[in-house]
């Protein structure tokens, strides 16, 4: 094996999908991309790394409420687009051509040109981490849709999408929860 400076070393281990998260605060809906998102057991509990630098994160702390919009590897150009563009300046919804759709319990929008739409409230922000909790209260998926390979960072600027799905329930089922 060779040496791998240590400051590369993250991406070994990039956590995915790279999502979208929208966030609604004084009449202006948002979009950040987030590529640093994970699953907290199996319940509808959730991390995303976030903070000051990112325009929609005063709004996160002020309404404690999000949509984590999980998308496509066609949607990849417009995902990169948002996370290098500031909503401070930018209707992010209309330069990228995208579909706010109303939630059912929070006013951040679900974007429609997503797979998935997860409604969460924020339940705990670890500030030295820049880590924000979420617990979902809605979920919406689009069953439809042809395309729905999601993108993960590699953390360098370069991308790998889902592939071949491997089933190994059966070798896993004492460490499953039920009906799943």
């Amino acid at each position: 094996m060779r040496q791998l400076k240590l400051s590369r070393a993250f991406t070994l281990i990039e956590p995915g999908p790279v999502v979208l998260v929208t966030t609604h605060d004084v009449g202006k809906s948002n979009i950040m991309t987030i590529s640093w998102t994970m699953v907290l057991d199996f319940t509808p509990v959730f991390a995303i790394t976030t903070g000051d630098w990112n325009y929609s994160f005063t709004a996160l702390r002020k309404t404690g409420e999000c949509v984590i919009a999980i998308p496509a590897v066609d949607l990849l150009d417009r995902v990169v687009g948002i996370g290098t563009c500031s909503g401070a300046d930018t209707d992010k919804f209309a330069k990228f051509g995208l579909t706010a759709v109303a939630g059912k319990i929070v006013k951040a929008p679900l974007i429609a040109e997503c797979v998935a739409n997860i409604e969460c409230k924020v339940v705990d922000v670890v500030s030295n981490h820049s880590i924000v909790v979420l617990e979902a209260v809605a979920a919406h998926i689009d069953a439809t849709r042809k395309e729905k390979r999601t993108i993960h960072a590699v953390g360098d600027g370069t991308f790998v999408v889902d592939g071949r799905k491997f089933d190994r329930k059966k070798m896993m089922a004492s460490k499953l929860p039920p009906g799943l």
